[in-house]
């Protein structure tokens, strides 16, 4: 079991489909496969800049941005 808390309002859930099996494809030259891998990614709102009732994505100048996301994994 995997639960996911985090301070964003939602989660971006890649499916690896721009995955070729080429060398350069993963890291140290790991070769992964079409939809051979899977990401979960914490973040604000698609298209939030443009839709007024969506949370603000804005930062201002001086203003710093700090989120946290913990991946808690359990039998």
């Amino acid at each position: 079991t995997m639960d996911v808390y985090t301070t964003e309002p939602c989660v971006q859930f890649y499916t690896g489909n721009f995955l070729t099996g080429d060398k350069n494809d993963g890291k140290g030259n790991a070769v992964y496969g079409f939809r051979s891998a899977l990401c979960l990614e914490t973040q604000h709102f698609p298209d939030s800049p443009n839709q007024p009732s969506f949370p603000s994505t804005v930062l201002n100048p001086g203003e710093t941005y700090h989120t946290v996301t913990i991946y808690k994994f359990s039998k």
